[in-house]
């Protein structure tokens, strides 16, 4: 997989887990799970120099 496609997957991730974080409730073990993920999600995208003051919607 190139750097791109790898990108892309990343992207397309950090937007679904978005969506199923704005579907849970904050308090459940569900949603720390998830939170977990965008964190770890927002690191290497930020790492790789996206930008995501415009797809990171939930900005926790």
């Amino acid at each position: 997989m190139t750097e791109k496609e790898m990108l892309k997957v990343s992207v397309e991730e950090f937007d679904r887990i978005q969506d199923y974080m704005m579907s849970c409730e904050k308090d459940t073990e569900v949603y720390q799970k998830l939170k977990r993920r965008y964190v770890a999600l927002k690191v290497i995208l930020s790492a790789s120099g996206v930008n995501l003051s415009e797809i990171d919607y939930i900005k926790e």
